[in-house]
This record gives C-alpha cells, sequence and structure tokens, in this order.
C-alpha cells in the first residue's frame, strides 16, 4: 500500500503525453538558437546601417529628400531677387571676413557693404549669422575658396528644405495616412517655385521652412501633439528671421488659443517662456554686431508696414496677389488647389483661413513680390494632395500633367532666365588673379543687380549706384541710381571728371551701351566679356550683361 501511495503523489503521464513534452523541450532549444542568432544578426545590422536608427521609419524618404533638393540647387543657377544675397551672404562675409571692430564704419569697411536696412537697424543677425558660421568653419579648414563660399551656404539651405519637405509628409500621415501624404509629398516636390526658391539664401525660404516645421507639430485635429512649446520655438524663430512671418501665424495662433482648455497655461507656461528666450537671444546676437540694444522687428514692422517705406522699390494694384502672384506662385497646381479645398475635412479648414488671411494682408501693403507669400506654399499642397488622391481614373492623367507643366518653368526659371548676374561674376573673379593692384570695378546696373564680396572674396576695389530710400521726407529727394539713369552721360562726366578717377573695369546691361558710348570711346574702354541675362528684358534691365575694361597703353581720342 505505502508503495501505492508514493506513486500517487507523482503525476501520472501517458506515453504521448511524455513524447511531446519532449518535443515541445526540443523545439524550444531550436527557437531559442534560432533567436539568438536572428538578435546577433539584427546587432550586426543596426551597427552597420546607422542611418535608419537616426531617422526612423522615414530615413530613406529624408535620404532621398535631401539628394533631391542638392541637385535641385545644383539645377538653380541664375538670380531671383539682391535679397538673395545682399540680405544674408553679404551679411555674412562682411561678419566674418572684415567686420569693423565695434562697428566704427557700419556702412562701408574695405571688404564689404551693408545696405541702409543695417544702418537703420530693420534687419536682425540671426540669420546671416548661421552662413556666417559656414564661413568660419571653412575658413579653419583652409577652404574658404569663392566656389565655397557660393555653394556650401545653398547646399545648407537645400538640406533644411528638404527636412521641412519630409516633416509635411509626416504630417500629413500621421492625420490621414500614407497615402494621402505621398500625393502631398508629390505635389510639394513638382512644384515650380518651390524648386525655384527653396534652395536660395533668402529669408523668405527660411521663414517657410520654419513655418513648415511649425505646421508639423501645431495641435490640429488628430494630431498627437501634447506640448505646443515645439512649434511655438518655430513660429518664434520663423518671425526672429522675418517679422512678416506673424502674418502667417495670427489665425492659426488665434484657433489654438480659443479651443485651448488650459488657456492661462499656455500663456505663461508655453508662449511666454518661448517668446522671452528667442527674443532674449535675438537682442543678445544683435547687440553684438550693432553695438547697441537693437530691436529689429519692431523697426522692420514700424519701416514696412506704418511708414511704408517698401513703396520706394515699387507699388502694385491691391489685387495684384489674388490675380498675379498667388496663381503663378501655385502655377498649374491651383485647380487641384480649389478642388482639394472641397475635398478636405473641415479640420483642414484653419490652413484654409490662414492662406486667404495671409494673401489679404499682404495685400493691403502697397509694395508686394511673389516670395512674401511663399511661406504659404507647403500648407497649399495639403489641399492639392486631396484633389489628387480623389482622382481615381484621372490619376495618372493628372501626375504626368503635374510633373510636365511644372517641369519646364522650373528648369527655365532655374537655369536660363536672369543668369547674366550670377555668370559675370566669374569674370570678376579673375580680376583677382591678376597682379594689378590699380584694378578697380564700377558697377553701372540698377543697384544691387549682382552680388558683392561674397561670390568674389578679395579686396579689389569695387562700387556700384546707391539707392538707399529718403528717410527724411525730403519732397526734392534723389537717389544716386535714380540720378544716373536720368542722364547717364552727364552724370559719368561729372563723377569722373579727372581721368585718373576713372576705374579699370565698368559693368552694365546692353540697353545701357549705346547711351554712354561716347563716354566709352572717349576714355579707351573696351568690351572685352558678354554674357547673356534674360529673354525677358524690362525697364532698365537688358538682355546681356557686358564688362568693359580700359586700356591705358591704347589711343584715346580727345
Amino acid at each position: 500500500m505505502e508503495r501505492v501511495r508514493s506513486r500517487a503523489m507523482w503525476p501520472y503521464r501517458s506515453p504521448d503525453t511524455q513524447a511531446a513534452v519532449k518535443l515541445r523541450k526540443r523545439k524550444s532549444r531550436l527557437y531559442s538558437k534560432k533567436e539568438s542568432s536572428a538578435c546577433h544578426g539584427a546587432g550586426k545590422q543596426l551597427k552597420t546601417q546607422w542611418w535608419p536608427r537616426l531617422f526612423g521609419e522615414n530615413s530613406y524618404l529624408v535620404l532621398a529628400t535631401i539628394s533631391f533638393r542638392i541637385f535641385n540647387c545644383v539645377m538653380v543657377q541664375t538670380s531671383f531677387v539682391p535679397d538673395e544675397y545682399w540680405q544674408s551672404l553679404e551679411v555674412a562675409h562682411k561678419m566674418t571676413f572684415k567686420y569693423p571692430s565695434l562697428l566704427i564704419d557700419l556702412n562701408y569697411a574695405n571688404y564689404g557693404y551693408l545696405t541702409w536696412e543695417w544702418i537703420e537697424g530693420l534687419r536682425g543677425f540671426s540669420y546671416p549669422l548661421f552662413f556666417s558660421a559656414i564661413y568660419k568653419i571653412l575658413h579653419w579648414l583652409g577652404r574658404d575658396d569663392v566656389l565655397y563660399l557660393i555653394w556650401i551656404p545653398r547646399i545648407a539651405q537645400a538640406a533644411l528644405s528638404s527636412i521641412a519637405d519630409v516633416k509635411l509628409y509626416c504630417l500629413v500621415k500621421h492625420l490621414e495616412g500614407a497615402e494621402l501624404a505621398k500625393w502631398v509629398y508629390f505635389c510639394q516636390m513638382c512644384s515650380w517655385f518651390t524648386w525655384y526658391c527653396s534652395t536660395r539664401t533668402l529669408t523668405n525660404t527660411m521663414e517657410a521652412v520654419f513655418s513648415t516645421l511649425a505646421l508639423y507639430h501645431y495641435p490640429l485635429e488628430g494630431s498627437s501633439t501634447k506640448c505646443s512649446a515645439k512649434y511655438l520655438v518655430f513660429v518664434a524663430l520663423a518671425f526672429l528671421v522675418r517679422p512678416t512671418a506673424v502674418i502667417l501665424w495670427i489665425p492659426l495662433l488665434l484657433y489654438h488659443f480659443l479651443n485651448e482648455k488650459k488657456k492661462i497655461d499656455l500663456i505663461l507656461q508655453q508662449c511666454l517662456p518661448v517668446g522671452f528666450f528667442t527674443l532674449a537671444m535675438s537682442l543678445t546676437v544683435d547687440r553684438m554686431f550693432f553695438g547697441k540694444w537693437t530691436f529689429v522687428q519692431w523697426n522692420f514692422m514700424k519701416f514696412n508696414v506704418l511708414q511704408n517705406i517698401g513703396s520706394f522699390y515699387g507699388s502694385h494694384p491691391w489685387h495684384w496677389y489674388v490675380t498675379q502672384g498667388f496663381p503663378v506662385i501655385l502655377g498649374t497646381h491651383i485647380p487641384f488647389f480649389f478642388h482639394g479645398c472641397m475635398l478636405a475635412p473641415r479640420k483642414y479648414h484653419i490652413l484654409l483661413i490662414a492662406i486667404i488671411w495671409t494673401v489679404l494682408i499682404y495685400s493691403s501693403l502697397s509694395h508686394k513680390e511673389f516670395r512674401f507669400i511663399y511661406p504659404v506654399l507647403p500648407a497649399c499642397m495639403v489641399f492639392c494632395g486631396f484633389s489628387v488622391s480623389k482622382l481615381r481614373q484621372w490619376k495618372k492623367p493628372a501626375v504626368g500633367f503635374l510633373a510636365l507643366t511644372n517641369l519646364f518653368p522650373a528648369l527655365y526659371t532655374g537655369l536660363i532666365h536672369q543668369r547674366g548676374a550670377l555668370d559675370i561674376m566669374s569674370d570678376i573673379q579673375k580680376l583677382c588673379k591678376t597682379e594689378n593692384s590699380t584694378i578697380s570695378l564700377f558697377v553701372l546696373m540698377p543697384c544691387h543687380s549682382i552680388p558683392f564680396y561674397s561670390h568674389v572674396h578679395c579686396p579689389i576695389r569695387m562700387n556700384f549706384l546707391e539707392c538707399p530710400p529718403d528717410l527724411t521726407d525730403n519732397d526734392s529727394y534723389i537717389d544716386e541710381a535714380e540720378l544716373f539713369y536720368t542722364s547717364p552721360l552727364a552724370w559719368l562726366n561729372a563723377e569722373f571728371y579727372n581721368r585718373t578717377l576713372l576705374p579699370t573695369h565698368l559693368i552694365m546691361f546692353s540697353t545701357l551701351e549705346q547711351v554712354i558710348y561716347p563716354f566709352l570711346t572717349n576714355n579707351g574702354y573696351v568690351k572685352v566679356t558678354s554674357v547673356f541675362h534674360t529673354h525677358i528684358p524690362e525697364g532698365r534691365t537688358g538682355s546681356y550683361i557686358y564688362m568693359y575694361e580700359r586700356k591705358l597703353n591704347e589711343k584715346i581720342s580727345t
């Protein structure tokens, strides 16, 4: 009996059950070996593939987008507006290589020039400081050759723009899914105006980058954003780069405030700390370079909005953005934009309101330019994406239509239109290689038509016609450029009354050549360079840019 009881204490297992247990153990050992091998292999893969670990599931999209924007950068070889250089690279070059100590001479040093906006404190040094840091690194590395100084800042701007492109994709993917995000991304990448502007060193380009990054973190309905400080930081940075960036964000900020349950916490814990920190940073940077405390954001708004100084550079009718500006920058996307506005869910209406608000506010200002409303384009692409995604059987024709119709303006404006302003700089750079220390150059063109020392990078003497606006309410005020074009020949004879004052080289548009031909022949100037500029000359701009050189050893007619 004792023997039977002792056996009953153990659980009884049939032979089949025992075989099953052995089989499970064998499989368990086999799986553990496979998992160990798989983990070991995965570890090797993670060690070799650092890119996915750095950028997550969209790492290859980031790589492809950066590659595309760098190619975009290389394929844009034309000039757009003077601010592309004079409010960024020229300032950075002066900050890095020949900035006067404590701004003893803020306007003109031996190796740089700052426009009147910097004299009056309308522009902040925060954005040029980014390029100045690049210049300084190149200088430390002994690579501050002129080609590096021209292209590295543009490539850096292209990389930042590509990050904004990816964030726009990620925003729509999180809110609506990968299918719609794919079409929004496509519309963004094939936009001709985005291609034209996204790699330029313009404050408007950086404003668009910061605004897109802010939109990614903005608490739209359905987003996972819990901390508003992230998007507020990017809004503040956009404001520091270009104070008018706040125009786009006024409706969005108001919408967030009205829908926020903890309004006091939003203001005290997020808005005020972010605003205080970014403003303090801006004031500190500007204090270092202006030599005094300067509130550039207020000065910018006062001069351009309250005093409307911008009208000095041209005025347009109030409807210009509606009839020309907005349709041009959207291009052939415009029917898809309007179609998408009707299809987009209600939560996206706030983006549409922000777009309309921005266009209307800019319409109230007399001076208008295409680039001013460039930052609304990413938001427009969201609606274009809704349209393309819903076309079904018309989707392939729509994709082909957008790609082909944007390809021509992108290539034409990027490779042909207004390329002479940059091509002529190559000929100026050659003057730096000569041993003649008496070389001097005068640019007889509308002011700021070409870049300056940032595209030459050697201290040859260069001058140009200046055109600061009248800040004294003098009705009889005429700037130097206007005075020259009133009577070019008389101005030249009066300015260079003594032949020892004559520059060795003159640069001008082809339209001016016949007007001042007597001055050129009488003083021994010979055309040495002719570069194509544009097929569409207007006003004082010509189809070609000429460089004349004074031949001292040739016979000069009296």
